[in-house]
């Protein structure tokens, strides 16, 4: 199963770093990612694999969302399916 996952909030050093270890720790794999700094705002995007994952999606959306609280940045993932759906022009 892939998913997407954002990450949003003030650049700070350890972002990525902080993000990918704990997606390593449960076995997600970053398939594809991308990020940048708008006006000193991180902006990243992932596509994960859950597949190997043996924590369900909406464990991984509340645990993910207690680490953006953690580093004070905004976390969300939603799956890819979902994501394609709401951005179809």
């Amino acid at each position: 199963m892939n998913a997407i996952i954002t990450v949003v909030g003030t650049d700070q050093v350890g972002i990525i770093a902080k993000v990918s270890g704990w997606l390593a720790v449960r076995r997600v794999n970053i398939a594809d990612i991308s990020q940048t700094i708008l006006s000193g705002n991180f902006v990243m995007m992932m596509m994960v694999d859950l597949s190997k994952c043996d924590v369900p999606i909406a464990e991984v959306r509340a645990l993910l969302d207690a680490l953006g609280g953690e580093l004070g940045v905004s976390i969300s993932i939603m799956h890819e399916r979902v994501f394609s759906a709401m951005h179809r022009i």
